[in-house]
């Protein structure tokens, strides 16, 4: 495959390489050229470079892996994620925020200028403006450990709003406000926020929520995402051409967000269906 994206040769990090968004993610890597290193906490089945165990709910494991990444690294792909139940609150927050936040701040001091980060948020995060004064003790905290203290002592918040849904409000709040103080050091850092996509977490949440409810979110294609429909948002948006590109929430849910924002979807939705993908 051409590499006119600008990959060829360059040191990449893909989290939850081993499936859905992520295998997707670091497939389409390897076709372009990339030395991708995979890391996950099940063996990575593309043909990367690296596949490294990972357990974003572990600091010495996020060490651990920060370390054999090596350095430099051109780009990190944060795809790693919970679905919420089975998982609990605190699980889910840990690997879908806290863990990947102290990944990629592990990983800048590697990064030189023109690198960049792209996370996987979710239209679950919707709404994130509104919480931004809530959840920014969070996006803020200083370290992992008071990350988690504060999804701990904020477990009433957790369950009452879903460890899902606050874990990705809490990303695209992070994107927006991190990406200010990395922007001068030459590190983009932008988001994707997918709606419904088919993937090894979709029955999780269709136990959860029902298809029916899900199959809301699908905007006006009518259908859901495939995970390489997601992919490949990612890698342009982790691409040397999107310089200009920072602090940015691609919406990449076939036009759910925009027809909901102008009336063509109902937006008096029980709560259940904003607490899920």
């Amino acid at each position: 495959m051409d590499d006119v994206l600008g990959y060829q040769g360059k040191r990449v990090v893909v989290t939850g390489s081993a499936s859905g968004m992520g295998e997707a993610t670091a497939g389409v890597l390897v076709d372009v050229g990339a030395e991708v290193i995979g890391l996950d906490i099940a063996p990575t089945k593309v043909a990367v470079a690296k596949s490294l165990e990972l357990d974003l709910r572990d600091t010495a494991s996020i060490a651990a892996a920060v370390e054999a990444v090596g350095s430099p690294v051109a780009a990190v792909f944060s795809v790693a994620g919970l679905p919420g139940p089975p998982f609990s609150d605190l699980d889910t927050m840990l690997v879908n925020f806290v863990g990947p936040r102290l990944l990629i701040e592990s990983l800048v001091p590697s990064m030189p200028a023109g690198s960049a980060v792209a996370c996987v948020a979710s239209t679950a995060g919707l709404g994130w403006q509104q919480s931004v004064a809530e959840l920014m003790p969070l996006v803020s905290a200083p370290d992992f450990e008071s990350g988690r203290a504060w999804c701990e002592t904020n477990a009433p918040m957790l369950e009452e709003a879903g460890g899902y849904v606050l874990s990705k409000k809490a990303m695209n709040i992070w994107v927006a406000w991190r990406a200010a103080t990395l922007l001068p050091r030459g590190v983009r850092l932008n988001c994707t926020n997918p709606g419904p996509t088919d993937t090894g977490m979709m029955p999780a949440f269709e136990a959860q929520s029902g298809a029916e409810l899900i199959n809301r979110f699908v905007g006006p294609s009518g259908r859901r995402s495939t995970s390489i429909e997601q992919a490949w948002p990612l890698v342009f948006l982790n691409s040397p051409h999107c310089s200009y590109v920072a602090g940015e929430a691609l919406h990449t849910d076939a036009g759910f967000t925009g027809a909901l924002i102008t009336g063509q979807i109902d937006a008096e939705m029980p709560d259940e269906t904003a607490r899920r993908k």
